[in-house]
């Protein structure tokens, strides 16, 4: 997308302190309906809900293991899936599915993933959440090119081409980008606590388009002070990663980007401020369906969509409320458990939630809904309560895990980071678009810190390396979804929020970042160099 393109963007935006009505939907109706951006409509006819059962991905096994560490292998491959019912698509996967196979390791023990990319374009894999030194992180001009390539045929293979002509791309030949050909092995020394976390493509440009077509999957870790509790495991713990998509007459995944051959960046003019999809999938199924005893599960929650928000509650509710019993956050588990009737959760962040469902009757079909939504995505899943009640040791406890809470007293620093719009350079941090090399902050290693995060629309922002803490919004207390370590906080419009974050044990070059990925894809990153 040109700067002259970005400056027509239809959408609402908060400049000079007072709201600014441009065309499409109100601020107003946006908060309302949690909704970021525009809906992008399917063109075919889209199944019935609860038709299709759940799906839970494969468990990626390794090839080798040594001493010290498990070594893993994922082809990036095109397949055709059958996502609706009776209609092919296309999706860039890893593995060859959608979601990806989900990754399992040990806290302590070191994981080698060695991606082989077989897609059509260049690709760059981050682990989000993961404590990753810098040249594993998956830093995004650190392409994996297709097998066969040439460093000369990056262009021609999508990678930088067009970058130059976007708001805040100059620059993109970065002199410290590691790019390689065919195959690259990231490795996760696994130095942090159990928790949920997830990869997805990280391209400079295209993050939007790479993950809507299929490149994410689960990556869970496991510790022994999360295996010493007494809670749900096996078959009762599902990862469940919910998306949203659109689906073209053909049955493609639809997506506007203002180039279909993606060669140059950027989505048309309508959703600049975030793609929504008219169809809720949860693990690659529409609107699926699932068998619960009457027993407590643990369902790991990820919203990985490109920019929609959900409020997520239980229809009906089980007697006395309380339905989602929260015992983890992006970083893994909180010191105590959290009791939610509903849980909001933006774009990256994850809820580890206990479900009780001996509380409800036998038959009773309880529905995941999302109260951000309307029609067709207002709702997500339906879980179906049999008449099975096994024997069930499965508990909460009052106390999970030693949490450190970090000392606000203690910050050697103090920086703020303002997400906007620029009418000059799009989508900035510091009214500065990204350029990669260029740092905006130099915090040193182990030394605890504030960070500021202030916005004028509804981003939710992500930091690399480490997990952080938050403090405070707007002056107040943390909100009622802050608990614990967390990676991506969701900043509401015209929000402040202040978080403690220490970087730990790996100087080098990482990002924070909007992860709207239409926000960041036009530029909202800034590079932060730990010394």
């Amino acid at each position: 997308m040109n700067r002259r393109r970005f400056l027509r963007v239809g959408a609402s935006v908060l400049g000079a302190g007072a709201l600014v009505s441009v065309a499409g939907p109100s601020v107003a109706r946006l908060l309302a309906e949690g909704r970021p951006g525009q809906l992008l409509s399917s063109e075919l006819d889209l199944p019935e809900a609860f038709r299709a059962a759940l799906p839970v991905p494969t468990v990626l096994q390794p090839v080798r293991t040594d001493a010290t560490a498990d070594h893993y292998e994922i082809t990036q491959q095109v397949a055709r899936l059958e996502i609706l019912p009776g209609v092919r698509t296309e999706a860039w996967t890893y593995g060859g599915g959608f979601p990806g196979p989900t990754v399992v390791t040990r806290s302590g023990r070191t994981a080698v993933v060695k991606h082989r990319n077989e897609l059509p374009v260049p690709s760059v894999t981050h682990l989000h959440g993961g404590h990753t030194p810098a040249d594993s992180d998956g830093y995004p001009v650190d392409l994996l090119l297709p097998v066969g390539s040439s460093p000369d045929a990056a262009q021609q293979a999508g990678g930088m081409a067009g970058m130059a002509g976007m708001a805040g791309m100059s620059g993109t030949d970065h002199a410290a980008a590691r790019t390689a050909v065919g195959e690259r092995s990231y490795t996760y020394p696994g130095k942090q606590r159990a928790a949920t976390l997830w990869y997805h493509d990280h391209r400079m440009g295209f993050t939007g388009p790479g993950v809507w077509r299929g490149l994410a999957g689960f990556h869970l870790v496991h510790d022994d002070e999360e295996d010493a509790l007494p809670l749900p495991r096996g078959e009762r713990d599902l990862p469940l990663m919910i998306t949203d998509r659109s689906f073209a007459a053909d049955g493609s995944f639809r997506y506007p980007a203002v180039d279909p051959q993606l060669a140059e960046p950027g989505v048309t003019d309508a959703y600049a401020n975030g793609v929504l999809g008219d169809v809720i999938l949860v693990n690659g199924a529409p609107w699926p369906r699932l068998d619960v005893d009457r027993v407590r599960y643990r369902l790991r929650l990820l919203n990985a969509s490109n920019a929609r928000l959900y409020r997520l509650e239980l229809d009906p509710q089980p007697p006395g409320g309380d339905a989602l019993v929260q015992i983890g956050s992006d970083g893994g588990l909180l010191a105590a458990p959290v009791r939610h009737d509903g849980i909001e959760i933006a774009p990256a962040e994850r809820f580890d939630v206990v479900v009780d469902f001996s509380r409800y009757q036998p038959g009773t079909q309880v529905r995941l809904v999302n109260r951000f939504g309307s029609g067709r995505t207002a709702e997500v899943m339906r879980f179906d309560v049999t008449a099975k009640q096994p024997a069930d040791d499965a508990t909460v406890p009052d106390r999970l895990a030693a949490v450190e809470a970090l000392d606000a007293s203690a910050a050697v620093a103090t920086r703020d980071f303002t997400f906007r719009r620029s009418r000059g350079d799009g989508w900035t941090i510091n009214g500065r678009p990204y350029k990669p090399g260029e740092s905006i902050a130099t915090p040193a290693l182990g030394a605890v810190e504030l960070w500021r995060f202030s916005t004028d629309l509804h981003h939710p922002v992500h930091v690399h390396l480490d997990h952080f803490q938050v403090i405070g919004r707007n002056g107040a207390d943390p909100g009622p979804y802050d608990a614990g370590w967390k990676d991506t906080v969701d900043l509401r419009p015209a929000e402040a929020v202040e978080v403690l974050v220490r970087f730990t044990d790996y100087a080098g070059a990482y990002m924070l970042h909007c992860h709207n990925l239409e926000h960041e894809d036009m530029a909202m990153m800034a590079d932060f160099t730990v010394r």
